[in-house]
């Protein structure tokens, strides 16, 4: 008995969503440079993408999670490189946090021209907000760390980023937060 030959594609499910998701931040990201993401239609984005609208609803909900998403990723990537180098004091957090920030420079740049620093708040209160089995002093201790270093990040990138990671760790640690 002859088989007869299928045309299937050689990429597991996880493999197109990983092309997918990456083909539609990249030209996201190259959108954003042109134009705000509120002028950027999910059609055009998906022809820039070479992707089909379908492709983006399968994995998206709205051009923003495109940059959650990418966002969690590049923390994902400090928060990884951190933890190789063990429990750190809030100085030195700080200081590899704003250095990642300056690393990554010109994307934080594009999303403050943009507007779309709030993207940024979910994951600084995600690494050091409260948590829902803190004690009611941790809790609002750990809420009013993170909205302050989001607000500090927030009012950095306003300013051009001109501080350096160290003068910006050391301005927050100066301050008893």
């Amino acid at each position: 008995m002859r088989q007869i030959e299928r045309n299937v594609s050689p990429m597991s499910n996880e493999g197109r969503n990983a092309y997918v998701i990456e083909h539609i931040t990249k030209a996201l990201l190259k959108l954003l440079q042109e134009k705000p993401i509120e002028e950027i239609s999910i059609s055009e984005l998906c022809k820039q993408a070479g992707i089909g609208r379908a492709s983006f609803y399968r994995n998206f909900d709205s051009k923003e999670d495109i940059l959650r998403v990418y966002i969690r990723g590049l923390f994902q990537e400090w928060t990884a490189e951190g933890s190789q180098e063990g429990n750190k004091p809030l100085s030195g957090f700080l200081r590899t946090m704003f250095a990642h920030f300056e690393k990554y420079q010109d994307f934080y740049a594009l999303l403050n021209r943009r507007n779309l620093t709030y993207l940024l708040k979910d994951v600084i209160i995600g690494l050091c907000g409260p948590q829902p089995g803190h004690s009611k002093e941790e809790a609002y201790t750990r809420a009013y760390i993170a909205y302050t270093l989001y607000g500090w990040i927030e009012v950095w990138f306003q300013r051009g980023m001109r501080e350096t990671a160290d003068e910006i760790a050391g301005m927050f640690q100066n301050r008893g937060l």
